[in-house]
This record gives structure tokens, C-alpha cells and sequence, in this order.
């Protein structure tokens, strides 16, 4: 005898619950919009939809620096002194999927002890699954849920490990490089694109006997910063450092935030970019829907699953194989 199906749930009273602040109704929402199922995908798109009104006053902030930057350490003390400014913060901190499950294998909320133990915190590890940019699929959706459940703050931490960082440029209105202290071969492998998107770099683990090296290190990025052309000509990327561990440099790095929001909204480039984030995410979302109907059609997945064969085989050419299945979705 088959159990009976779960009740979907109540979208009217589950927004009801996340506009009043309720944590796990938040949790089961961005759960909601993470769920491939296509009853949840549809019911997800209503929610966020229904929210949308809510949304659009917090401070997205996107974070990215290579791995053992400091970065989780870094939201953890950022997070934490926000807090004490009165602010409440969302953390989506995105973690490399496991290429066996599809599950985070970090645990990014383990290395936010003070934060995640804060009730005007909240912390959610999702996988990328493979995402470009190393940021989750549905973190755009996610952080709308946190803007409408009264977080002011939303702190979204990419992978960091080589993949192109232009997609959390493209959902927040900061974006922010961790760099560690070091100067010669480490600046001969700045990462150009990077530094080119970034609205501030900061240099991380300022403290003890890294502190010269930390300082010697923020003026030669200043110096590159001088022969790259900055992402807006309102705003010129400022390089500060900071330590993580002791909390120095952390007023000033939040400062230069505040100082970009400023300039950015007296230009009218910060409605700019939220504009350009939302037809970004169309077109995103667009992708996303018609790969999820490559995969759900039975049909077409099995023509595709042909061509890969023949494809494999070099009977016919990629390219052509793809002008194929294009056919199909049409």
C-alpha cells in the first residue's frame, strides 16, 4: 500500500510566518526553492513572487577570495560586529558540492561559532552542485527570502577556487576580495578579472608579524589597482586591511561599504544595478528551465542521451549535436 502524498504546503501562511521573522520559516522556504521537484519549483516561484514587495532594502554583499583566505572567519567577525551596529544578518555561504551526493562538504556554518549562535543570525550552507561561479542556483531566490524576513544585511560567500566569480557580481551591490598578506610571485598571480569586479580588496590575517607584510602588500594593489580601469567611474576600489581574528580594521572596512552605497545611490548607479541584476536573473532563470526540461522530458532525454553517444563516437560534431537539441526545445 503506497503512502499518501505530503500536503503541499501553504504558501499564504508560510510567507505570513517569514515576513513575522520566524527563522524556520525562512529555512523551510529557501528549503522550498532549492527542491527540484516541479510541484515545489512552481509553488517557490509563487512564494518569491507574493514576497517580492518586501524585498529590496538590504545590503547584498558578495564575498570571494581563494581558499584559506579566511573568509568564513572573516563573516563570522564582520557578522558579529554588524550585529552589534544593530543590524541583522543573513549568511549564504555556498560550499563545494560533493561530486558523489551533490552535498556541501565544508560546513561553512562550523567556522561561525559567535555568529551562528546569534538569534539575529542566520546561517545557510547550500552546495553549488557544480554551478558556475561557485555560487547555489538558487542563492538569488534565497537572499530575497532573507531581505523579506527582515535580515538588512545579506553576506553571500562564494567557493573561491578558480571559477568565474562574475555570477555573485551579478546578484549583490558590493563585492568584495579577500587577499592575504604577501607581495612578489603571490601579485604576479592576481587573478586580473577578479580584481577587476572587485569594489574593494581587503587584506586579510593584518595582525602580529604579518602586519608589515600585510601593509607592504595593500600598497603594491594599489599600485595595480592604478593601471586597471575601475568597474564605475563614480567609485575608485579602495585596499584596507583587517584581521579577522583580533576584529581590527573591521569598523573601516564596513565604512567603505556604507561610503560605496553613498556614492552609488547619489550617481543613481545603485538602481542601476539592481535593474541589471533583475534581468540578469531572467535570463538565468530562463537557462535553468530549459535544462530542467532536457532533463524531464522522456522523450527528448532520450534523443540527447543518443547524441551524447554519437557525439562520444565522433560520428557527428559537437556543434552540431547542439544545434540538434535546440531544435527540440522549440
Amino acid at each position: 500500500m503506497t503512502s499518501p502524498k505530503p500536503a503541499a504546503p501553504d504558501i499564504s501562511a508560510l510567507a505570513k510566518d517569514l515576513r513575522d521573522g520566524h527563522r524556520a520559516a525562512l529555512a523551510r522556504a529557501i528549503t522550498l526553492v532549492e527542491s527540484r521537484r516541479g510541484d515545489h519549483q512552481a509553488l517557490s516561484r509563487e512564494l518569491v513572487q507574493m514576497l517580492l514587495p518586501d524585498t529590496g532594502k538590504a545590503f547584498r554583499v558578495g564575498i570571494t577570495g581563494s581558499p584559506g583566505v579566511g573568509k568564513s572567519t572573516t563573516i563570522d567577525a564582520l557578522g558579529t560586529y554588524l550585529i552589534e551596529q544593530g543590524h541583522k544578518v543573513a549568511v549564504l555561504a555556498v560550499d563545494p558540492s560533493s561530486a558523489r551526493s551533490g552535498g556541501s562538504i565544508l560546513g561553512d556554518k562550523t567556522r561561525m561559532a559567535r555568529l551562528s549562535a546569534s538569534s539575529d543570525a542566520f546561517i545557510r550552507p547550500s552546495p553549488s552542485s557544480g554551478t558556475l561561479g561557485g555560487v547555489a542556483a538558487k542563492t538569488r531566490e534565497a537572499m530575497l527570502l532573507c531581505e523579506a524576513a527582515g535580515f538588512d544585511v545579506v553576506l553571500v560567500e562564494t567557493v573561491g577556487i578558480g571559477q568565474s566569480e562574475t555570477a555573485v557580481c551579478d546578484m549583490t551591490d558590493f563585492f568584495l576580495a579577500l587577499m592575504l598578506p604577501g607581495g612578489g610571485d603571490e601579485l604576479q598571480g592576481i587573478k586580473k578579472g577578479l580584481v577587476e569586479l572587485a569594489d574593494m580588496i581587503a587584506i586579510n590575517k593584518a595582525d602580529g608579524d604579518n602586519l608589515k607584510r600585510a601593509n607592504i602588500t595593500a600598497a603594491d594593489y594599489r599600485g595595480a589597482l592604478h593601471i586597471l580601469a575601475p568597474r564605475s567611474e563614480h567609485w575608485h576600489p579602495p585596499v584596507v586591511t583587517y584581521s579577522a581574528l583580533t576584529g581590527a580594521g573591521l569598523d573601516r572596512l564596513w565604512q567603505k561599504i556604507l561610503d560605496h552605497r553613498t556614492a552609488m545611490n547619489a550617481s543613481g548607479e545603485f538602481a542601476g544595478r539592481r535593474r541589471d541584476q533583475q534581468v540578469k536573473w531572467m535570463w538565468s532563470m530562463l537557462e535553468s528551465r530549459m535544462m530542467a526540461r532536457l532533463r524531464s522530458d522522456a522523450a527528448i532525454r532520450a534523443k540527447v542521451k543518443k547524441m551524447e553517444a554519437e557525439v562520444a563516437g565522433g560520428r557527428i560534431s559537437p556543434a552540431v549535436a547542439a544545434e540538434q537539441i535546440a531544435e527540440m526545445l522549440r
